[in-house]
C-alpha cells in the first residue's frame, strides 16, 4: 500500500512538472512574440530592412484627412472615418512585409507604387485586405483577400479569421509583382503583359483607364479606410 502511494506521489509530481513546463513554454513564446513586434533583428538590419512604423507614432506617414488614423496597442489603426494614410517617401523596387488584422466585415487595402495621392486608384496597385469569412462569396476572386484588386485573384484563400494577425508580403521588382499571404505565395503578375486599358490578360475587364504596363513603377505605400476598423503593425521594407 505504501509503495502504491509513493508511485502515485511521484507520478503526480511528474505530471505537475510537465504541465508547468508547457505553461512556461507558452508564456515564453508569447513574450518572445511581443518583443518581436515593430522591431528588426540584427540579421534583418544587416540585410537592409527598415521599419516604416516605429510602433508608437505616425512619424514618416501622412494622412489624407487629419485625425483619421492613429496608433493603438502598437499598431497603425483606423480611428475615425477618413480615407488613406501614406508613407512620406516613395518606393519602387522593394519587399514590403507587414502584419494586419481586420474587424468583422472589414474592407481595407494595402496600396503601393501610387504615383498620385489625389488619384490612388488609377495610379497605383492595391492588395485587397478584407474579411472573407464575413463575405465567403468573395474568396479567390479579383476582389478577395490577397488579390491585386480588380486584376487577379489569389490562388488560394490563406487569410485568417477576424481578430487574428495575418502576414502579408508584397514584392515589386520592375515589371513583376508578387503577393504572399501567411507564408504562401498566392499570386504573381508580369505588368508588361497588361498592354490594354481596362483589360486583364485573361480577357476580363478592369477599372484602370491606363494599361498596367504604363503604371508608375515608383510611388507611395498606404493603407485604405473603407469604413471599418483595421490594424497594421510590424511594417518593414527592403529596397531591391
Amino acid at each position: 500500500m505504501r509503495k502504491k502511494n509513493i508511485i502515485f506521489i511521484i507520478t503526480s509530481i511528474i505530471l505537475i512538472l510537465f504541465l508547468l513546463s508547457i505553461s512556461f513554454g507558452t508564456q515564453l513564446k508569447k513574450s518572445s512574440e511581443k518583443t518581436n513586434i515593430n522591431t528588426l533583428s540584427k540579421k534583418e538590419i544587416q540585410e537592409g530592412w527598415k521599419l516604416l512604423f516605429d510602433g508608437k507614432t505616425l512619424n514618416g506617414w501622412q494622412l489624407s484627412k487629419p485625425g483619421t488614423w492613429g496608433v493603438e496597442d502598437g499598431a497603425i489603426a483606423r480611428v475615425s472615418k477618413g480615407s488613406y494614410i501614406w508613407t512620406e517617401n516613395k518606393y519602387g523596387n522593394f519587399i514590403l512585409d507587414l502584419e494586419y488584422k481586420v474587424s468583422p466585415n472589414c474592407n481595407s487595402g494595402i496600396f503601393f507604387r501610387v504615383g498620385d495621392l489625389k488619384d490612388p486608384v488609377q495610379t497605383g496597385f492595391e492588395m485587397q485586405v478584407i474579411d472573407p469569412w464575413g463575405s465567403p462569396d468573395q474568396k479567390t476572386k479579383k476582389n478577395s483577400c490577397g488579390s491585386l484588386y480588380d486584376i487577379i485573384g489569389p490562388s488560394s484563400d490563406m487569410s485568417k479569421p477576424v481578430g487574428e494577425w495575418n502576414n502579408a508580403v508584397v514584392t515589386c521588382k520592375d515589371n513583376i509583382i508578387s503577393v504572399s499571404l501567411n507564408s504562401v505565395k498566392v499570386l504573381e503578375i508580369d505588368l508588361d503583359k497588361y498592354t490594354t486599358p481596362n483589360m486583364n490578360i485573361d480577357g476580363t475587364k478592369n477599372k484602370f483607364n491606363t494599361a498596367l504596363k504604363d503604371f508608375p513603377r515608383t510611388g507611395y505605400i498606404g493603407f485604405q479606410d473603407h469604413g471599418f476598423p483595421v490594424w497594421y503593425r510590424s511594417v518593414k521594407i527592403k529596397n531591391l
